[in-house]
């Protein structure tokens, strides 16, 4: 009840006010207000909410202090003195406890009184003196960025201006000059190419010569260990992998010679195999 009773005499009171000749102003949530009385701009901002005036003897102003954006397309030459054209955008805003020093220092067409020029005087600046080529990659774009921001900064914050960033939207530049950069940065891709291949092909070559040089080792090395000896032994167990019983008596080679295989057929008998052998038991 007392809620409903206040917000009845609030209203009442504002329709007075404003049936008087009151002005009444709504300050919202990213804005800032400057009031004057008297001509005097007072020293503090308006925070938000609704805020009366007396039209004859004060007046207030809206600002807006959320972030703005200032396009710019500038035609602008190189250090070759080739001309480009470039569109930037400005990325600012008036703080809220600096919006009374703007308005008494620069007023309220600030942008178009220094913001704008710095703008232009830094573009015309810096980027002449940097390539064309520069325009065209991406580190280039970023160094020139940085440093029309940092001009920026140090001409406009003294100002009451925060300068957030710097944006390169797009460089154009004539037809034909076009066409023959990016020929020339198509030759150099190419040329890297090259170059990568190249060092590919030594490191597979390297690589192929490393494995032959291996092979030939291993090869070495099972040669020399082929004895005599291990090649009868080999022999000798191959035989044994056989169905057929042998016996093996030296010689006087000092060879072993297959003497007989034995029938596995019931009542089979032994038969000789070879000259100075003897019979299968």
């Amino acid at each position: 009840m007392k809620k409903s009773a206040g917000a009845a005499l609030f209203l009442m009171t504002s329709f007075a006010l404003l049936s008087s000749g009151c002005g009444m102003t709504t300050i919202e949530d990213g804005q800032a207000g400057v009031k004057a009385d008297f001509g005097k701009i007072a020293d503090e901002p308006i925070s938000t909410g609704w805020h009366f005036y007396f039209p004859l003897v004060s007046w207030i102003e809206t600002w807006d202090v959320k972030p703005q954006e200032l396009k710019e397309v500038a035609t602008v030459p190189s250090s070759e003195g080739l001309i480009s054209q470039l569109d930037i955008s400005i990325l600012y805003n008036v703080p809220k406890d600096r919006v009374v020093f703007v308005r008494k220092t620069t007023g309220r067409d600030y942008r178009e009184t220094i913001i704008e020029p710095y703008v232009r005087e830094a573009i015309r600046n810096i980027v002449s003196g940097y390539a064309v080529k520069a325009l065209f990659s991406d580190e280039g774009r970023h160094e020139i960025g940085n440093k029309i921001l940092a001009f920026l900064k140090e001409k406009l914050e003294p100002r009451g201006i925060n300068v957030q960033d710097v944006l390169l939207r797009d460089v154009r530049l004539p037809q034909s000059f076009a066409a023959s950069i990016e020929s020339k940065l198509r030759a150099e891709q190419e040329s890297l190419q090259k170059e990568f291949e190249l060092t590919k092909a030594k490191k597979d070559a390297e690589i192929e010569v490393a494995r032959a040089e291996g092979a030939a080792k291993s090869n070495l090395i099972i040669a020399n260990s082929i004895t005599e000896n291990y090649l009868r032994y080999k022999w000798v167990e191959s035989l044994k992998s056989s169905n057929m019983q042998v016996v093996y008596v030296p010689t006087e080679a000092n060879l072993p010679v297959l003497e007989a295989g034995r029938w596995r057929s019931a009542g089979g008998g032994g038969q000789a195999a070879g000259k100075g052998a003897a019979p299968a038991q």
